[in-house]
């Protein structure tokens, strides 16, 4: 996410015929050379013939990719003299080439182009078809070229005439199709607490029987949120970018990311061998993490988000360097009662031994549930209740709420780098911030050991949530119990 600029240099002489390249590059970088060389040959340009060394500084640090191809094609040419030196100096070339001479896309261009501003930097280079993220950032000249010959022409001053642009080959990535807030049938205390962790970007666990519909409310959490600032929007684009998930321009809705509860931790959480990848809860940075059927993802999966969730980033190490990629995501946890799903259903017949339902509830372990604002139990609906069920609210009804409730929260923290409640550190909610009536209810709580200290900051953070969307300058004792019983699964007051 925060990039560094690398230079490139090359010298010709001093030795046998063979390059060299240097300055730590990994296995796929030193397959670089290569490649290069059979790009200038097959577009009618001569490789030197002599000692060719190629250094990448600074050579203290670990370089990976294909993205450095163009730089060592442009630094080569120009120490033979074909392009001009001058014209290679203070520009920034990203890009990979193919043994024809093409130049294709590469990850980080957006992340690595805002590096390259803060450094001063005024001129770039990037792959045609990329030049739609390359202009998100501003005060840049970007020129794209689909070829080394384009390439050619840019460094000698000359147009380049636009191609036809490939086609994408990042992952797909971003928000689920438009689903709309009226689908849903019935479920009121759900549909409110849904609302109220849209509201202050709270964390969510659904628990129910298998087709009560907590599917269904979890995609459409994200149509409730507002647009993203941009500084969010921003961030966002540079981690799909590195991830390598398609930028065709800015992303500004909240990203919604629903992986398979048989995905790796790598996959959850990021990694890699060398220089670790984002994982699904940096790709759903400032949207929404889904996990359904969460007790059937692995243990060590759930337990990694664990310092995620409060810390918004993750630190991924490896043995040269350590990664850490922004990771402030919006939990939804799914999960049925039991493995048949049906206990404490009534009127139905749960096929469940009582230990094997105990084991199921286990696999989610009290450190992760802790870190859950919000708990709502879902219960079947009933046949009758179906036939004369009244449409609901729909999402653009419920998301003008969540946005005025929101632009209250960021009058309150204005200046604070805070974005949302659930932002707000503890020592901020107890000293710096009024604090409700009826805060003995929270003390008896804690006393009981039916609360822990982070919750007790969590219930807090609800309070001021709903205080916001019922347009209170301060939480009441009314909001307080309210959170403090959302917070423990019970049902709640004011629903709508």
């Amino acid at each position: 996410m925060e990039g560094q600029m690398i230079e490139v240099e090359a010298a010709i002489g001093g030795g046998l015929p063979r390059t060299v390249l240097v300055g730590l590059p990994d296995a796929s970088l030193y397959e670089s050379r290569d490649r290069c060389r059979a790009a200038v040959a097959n577009s009618g340009y001569s490789w030197p013939s002599q000692l060719v060394t190629i250094n990448l500084t600074p050579a203290s640090l670990p370089k990976a990719g294909s993205h450095y191809d163009l730089s060592i094609v442009a630094a080569v040419l120009a120490a033979a003299e074909v392009v001009p030196r001058e014209s290679v100096r203070r520009r920034v070339l990203l890009g990979e080439v193919g043994l024809d001479g093409r130049v294709r896309r590469v990850r980080g261009v957006l992340p690595a182009l805002m590096a390259a501003r803060s450094a001063g930097f005024e001129q770039v280079v990037v792959p045609q078809g990329q030049q739609a993220e390359a202009a998100l950032v501003e005060g840049l000249g970007v020129t794209a070229v689909g070829s080394l010959a384009d390439l050619v022409d840019c460094l000698h001053g000359r147009p380049v005439l636009p191609v036809e642009d490939d086609p994408a080959t990042g992952e797909e990535g971003g928000s689920p199709p438009a689903r709309d807030l009226s689908e849903v049938v019935g479920q009121p205390e759900a549909r409110w607490a849904l609302e109220v962790a849209a509201a202050g970007r709270h964390h969510l666990y659904l628990q129910g029987p298998p087709g009560v519909g907590k599917t269904m409310l979890a995609e459409r959490l994200p149509g409730l949120l507002p647009d993203l600032e941009l500084p969010e929007a921003l961030e966002v684009s540079a981690v799909h970018s590195l991830a390598g998930v398609g930028v065709d321009g800015l992303i500004t809705r909240p990203p919604y990311a629903d992986p398979h509860h048989s995905a790796s931790q790598p996959s959850i959480i990021g990694g890699g061998a060398r220089i670790a990848r984002p994982g699904a809860i940096s790709l759903a940075h400032r949207g929404v993490l889904f996990l359904d059927e969460a007790p059937e993802f692995s243990p060590r999966v759930l337990e990694g988000l664990r310092t995620p969730l409060e810390s918004g980033v993750v630190t991924l190490g490896r043995t040269q360097l350590q990664t850490r990629y922004p990771a402030r995501f919006q939990l939804v946890l799914a999960a049925n009662p039991c493995p048949c799903g049906l206990a404490a259903t009534p009127g139905a017949e749960c096929r469940c031994a009582p230990m094997a339902i105990r084991r199921y509830a286990e696999r989610l372990s009290g450190p992760v549930l802790d870190r859950i604002d919000i708990a709502v139990t879902l219960a079947p609906l009933r046949r009758a209740y179906l036939r004369t069920a009244t449409v609901g609210e729909t999402s653009a009804v419920v998301a003008a709420r969540v946005r005025e409730a929101r632009e209250r929260q960021a009058r309150r923290l204005t200046g604070s780098g805070w974005l949302t409640n659930s932002e707000v550190p503890g020592h901020h909610l107890r000293r710096g911030l009024p604090l409700p009536d009826g805060v003995e209810a929270l003390d008896q709580a804690l006393q009981r050991g039916r609360i822990s200290a982070r919750g007790v900051d969590k219930v807090l953070r609800v309070s001021w949530t709903l205080a916001d969307l019922a347009g209170a300058d301060a939480p009441t004792r009314s909001h307080l119990l309210t959170a403090l019983a959302m917070r423990r699964g019970e049902p709640a007051e004011g629903v709508a």
